[in-house]
């Protein structure tokens, strides 16, 4: 079963020099390709974030720039419901949940209450099922919506 949840808003990659938005991003079993996590943890290859997660920061007075959370994909939906195993199709590119975000300290450098704020709204990690390339814009369907015990 296919069913449209949403759209990618923003897109991201870690480099050395700290995190760069892109209008495209391309993706392979290892991960987000120029990303410096890339070939790193194939279960944490890409993180998606829901842009539900800032709007809750920005609720609670904390206004953190889009990638603050170090998400790859921000996104319209929210998928931290998902179980492990649920899968997300972009164009091409098939995404897997691997698991949820775990706290994260660095989180403390955009503002102090941020971690514990977004303690189980940060993002979901996933990895590569299926190769292909995204742009902003692009529609996001979940595909196994009958193995979530929704």
């Amino acid at each position: 079963m296919t069913k449209h949840v949403g759209k990618v808003l923003k897109m991201f990659i870690s480099s050395k020099n700290g995190r760069i938005s892109k209008t495209e991003l391309s993706f392979d079993a290892k991960g987000v390709i120029e990303d410096k996590y890339y070939n790193k943890d194939i279960q944490r290859s890409v993180l998606i974030a829901s842009i539900e997660s800032y709007e809750l920061a920005l609720s609670k007075g904390v206004d953190a720039p889009h990638s603050a959370l170090g998400e790859n994909i921000l996104i319209d939906y929210n998928p931290y419901h998902l179980s492990k195993g649920a899968q997300l199709q972009i164009g091409e590119l098939v995404l897997e949940i691997s698991q949820h975000c775990t706290l994260c300290k660095s989180l403390a450098n955009v503002d102090s209450s941020l971690p514990k704020l977004l303690k189980n709204d940060r993002g979901i990690f996933a990895k590569v099922i299926k190769d292909g390339s995204i742009s902003i814009g692009d529609n996001i369907y979940l595909l196994n919506e009958d193995k979530q015990g929704e």
